[in-house]
């Protein structure tokens, strides 16, 4: 019924896991639903674990797991061409929660139409047109954020939040419509005082006899429970609402866990929900992704009393329940060789159905656009570094025309993109540029598509707040388009909360129609930044200098880049033969095993050793073979082991490599460091006032050296501009400095290297 996605390394990870669970999946560290997942429900029937919750704009989808940490996206089941479909940020659908019942599967939604339903014989669809429900008498409205409750006696029951006074629990019939009994809860949250908020997004399970009642205060969180022997509208039967989440998440890297799904059981007597947290690290920088699902465990005390444990940022035992060869839910690749959308892919609002194809051009996703309106699908933009590769056949007519990549907020007032046009003259572009309501950054180049090959390759690289474009003819010499450009405010907090939508990424066209070969998410041959594991167990990450950090491994940790592209393919013939990791040590070091899929049960295809470089602070590239074949998309975990309990080293970059297209990978834009490029230590240190800082340079350069304070801030400029290949030497006065630790960076065409300075007067 369900299709996995993987490779056939997945049959070796799940015999093994059918003897004992892997390594790699005995811990997590949230989120495990990385990307906007606003409002969670989750539903378990069998030995399966739906989720789903408010998609707002971007089409609804259904994710499936067996062990609550990995999830794949297995059904959309709102059409985009419903008529009652909405096409404005925020709208769409709210809440929303899949069930089996009656030998029939159901969604549950609110749209601008009011409460709906639609519903499929397989989970997979196909789905039925939805049908609005009926509001039964003395109810005021149906609202929004409902669930879905069903009794150990199989009926079932919608539970209704509806504004800020009003909840309630309202049985439905055979055909999903009420009928039957109404339980009136307004008692819970009562004017003019509203104890809680809005108590909002109820969700009801049942546990040793006992009904559980769970409701969020409001979007800044907040969740209480209260529960009763009988489910009864009578407010003396239920115990008074406690807090349902045990400890703050205050020091958390995401907090205000609310809006959370009911409970639900695993198979190893564990207990477990899914709630929604805001990243906030930095100063809320990171909003954008939206509000990112978190697994909890929930324990019931000595009276029954539920509390769910958030978590604290350090790996969180999962469930002993088998992974099923799922991988790790990041956006994945797309060769578009099916004639069905990969239900991972969303539209944005009201798409009609002759928009696109996938059969028009067996192999080729053809967009046409939404009459004067842009149309793309879109995944979430769930992580800080990914590189995404798309190959388009475009036929641009005017300035108005586009078709490339992009990312944009819930709002819809930022977009950042690389895509093909043509100018005023219609000389064939690409273009790379990030439009907001305060102004567009632009940078264009000649296209390389020609008469007799129009087709394109594009490329968008995000490494933290930054984007960077890259167009190309072959996919393997790669153009530059202007300037890096950064973002950060399309990652910040924003109106109404971005909508209540994180941002999306994916293919876009307007003004005329296009057809993509293909997506990939995180390509194998662009440099992969280290500090952005999709999870990882024991490892810390330094503190930023110039938005990059490095990640500090000790013995025994292991850290896993998601979705990771390899290629193998007719679209995109690449096959690593070796991998590069850009790494530093000032202790003996240690070794690297690189694994696919899983640690211990999958492939291992690598391992190296890293030996001291001199220093924290300097780092070298250290090449090891791929010892056997690989292609397609894995998880690529990396395992780390020395002697002691020391620091065994910092990684900054790891990239894989095929030789036989050696110009695949730009890697003097991001930071790899070349043969011979160094930044030496400041002589002397300590110093006061003065130090002298030497650099060499294996060819001419940019460069820029630039000194920072323990808090990232920049405090002086020793050099900018074009400098010659070899030994260079600057001066750097400190007298008007406090005493302390400061960081000296040399960037140089993308390449980077920080020292570490003493001051002491």
């Amino acid at each position: 019924m369900l299709k996995l996605f993987g490779s056939s390394a997945w049959i070796f990870v799940l015999t093994n896991l059918a003897f004992a669970q892997s390594l790699s999946f005995q811990t997590y560290v949230n989120p495990v639903v990385p990307g906007d997942h606003a409002d969670c429900t989750v539903t378990k029937v069998g030995t399966g674990y739906y989720t789903t919750g408010s998609s707002f704009n971007p089409t609804p989808v259904i994710y499936y797991s067996t062990d609550l940490v990995h999830w794949e996206a297995i059904a959309q089941p709102v059409n985009a061409s419903w008529s009652g479909y909405g096409n404005a940020p925020a709208g769409g659908c709210w809440g929303g929660q899949v069930v089996f019942h009656d030998g029939k599967w159901w969604f549950f939604f609110k749209s601008n139409n009011g409460m709906c339903f639609v519903s499929a014989d397989t989970v997979t669809g196909p789905w039925s047109i939805p049908t609005v429900m009926n509001t039964p008498a003395g109810v005021p409205g149906l609202g929004y954020d409902n669930s879905i409750f069903i009794d150990s006696d199989s009926t079932w029951y919608l539970v209704v939040k509806n504004g800020q006074p009003n909840n309630w629990v309202v049985q439905l019939g055979s055909n999903g419509q009420p009928s039957g009994k109404v339980l009136n809860l307004t008692w819970l949250n009562p004017p003019p005082s509203y104890p809680y908020s809005w108590a909002e997004g109820p969700v009801m399970w049942k546990h040793d006899g006992y009904y559980y009642y769970a409701f969020a205060g409001n979007v800044y969180g907040g969740e209480w429970v209260m529960r009763s022997d009988t489910l009864t509208a009578d407010s003396s039967a239920w115990s008074r609402p406690v807090p349902f989440f045990g400890q703050s998440a205050g020091t958390s890297l995401f907090v205000t866990p609310n809006h959370c799904s009911a409970v639900v059981s695993a198979g190893d007597s564990t207990y477990w929900v899914l709630t929604p947290g805001w990243e906030t690290a930095n100063n809320n920088e990171w909003w954008g992704q939206g509000r990112q699902g978190q697994l909890c465990q929930v324990t019931y005390n000595a009276a029954n009393i539920p509390t769910a444990h958030y978590p604290d940022n350090s790996p969180a035992v999962a469930p002993k329940l088998p992974s099923s060869g799922i991988p790790w839910m990041v956006p994945h690749s797309d060769f578009f060789d099916s004639d069905t959308l990969n239900p991972e892919w969303s539209f944005l609002g009201y798409t009609a159905s002759n928009t696109w194809s996938l059969t028009s051009r067996p192999g080729w996703l053809t967009l046409s656009p939404r009459g004067r309106l842009y149309n793309t699908v879109i995944k979430t933009d769930a992580e800080h570094n990914y590189s995404l590769i798309t190959r388009l056949d475009f036929h641009p007519r005017s300035v108005t025309d586009e078709a490339g990549i992009w990312i944009f907020n819930g709002n819809e007032t930022k977009f950042a993109k690389i895509y093909s046009s043509v100018d005023s003259s219609g000389r064939k572009i690409v273009a790379f540029s990030y439009d907001t309501t305060g102004g567009t950054t632009y940078y264009q180049v000649s296209s390389p598509a020609t008469a007799t090959d129009s087709t394109l390759w594009l490329k968008l690289i995000r490494m933290n707040h930054v984007l960077i474009g890259f167009c190309s003819l072959n996919g393997y010499n790669w153009i530059k388009v202007g300037s890096s450009i950064n973002v950060a405010d399309m990652d910040d907090l924003q109106t109404n909360y971005n909508s209540w939508t994180g941002n999306r990424q994916g293919l876009f066209v307007q003004g005329s129609p296009a057809e993509f070969d293909f997506y990939i998410y995180r390509d194998a041959y662009t440099p992969i930044l280290a500090q952005c594991p999709a999870n990882q167990y024991g490892t810390t990450t330094s503190p930023a200098v110039g938005g990059i950090s490095s990640l500090s491994a000790h013995n025994n940790n292991w850290a896993m880049y998601a979705g990771v592209e390899f290629g193998g393919s007719t679209e995109y013939p690449m096959r690593p033969d070796s991998l590069q990791l850009v790494a530093s040590c000032a202790t003996g070091g240690g070794t690297v095993q690189v694994w696919l899929d899983s640690l211990d049960t999958g492939t291992e295809i690598a391992e190296c050793s890293i030996g001291n470089t001199g220093s924290w602070d300097t780092y070298d590239t250290i090449t090891t073979p791929v010892l056997k074949p690989v292609s397609g998309s894995h998880d690529v975990y990396l395992k780390f082991t020395g002697s002691g309990a020391g620091h065994l080293f910092n990684i900054e970059w790891l990239i894989f490599t095929d030789s036989s297209h050696p110009e695949t990978t730009p890697v003097n834009e991001y930071g790899c460091v070349p043969e011979r490029f160094e930044l030496e230590q400041n002589y002397p240190n300590p110093f006061n006032p003065t130090a002298a800082i030497g650099y060499h340079l294996s060819t001419v350069s940019n460069v820029t050296l630039k000194v920072y304070d323990v808090l990232g801030r920049q405090v002086a400029t020793l050099a900018d501009g074009k400098e010659s290949t070899g030994d260079h030497e600057v001066q750097f006065n400190g007298s008007r400095f406090a005493s302390g630790v400061y960081f000296c960076m040399l960037r140089a065409d993308g390449h980077s290297a920080v020292r570490k300075m003493l001051l002491i007067k």
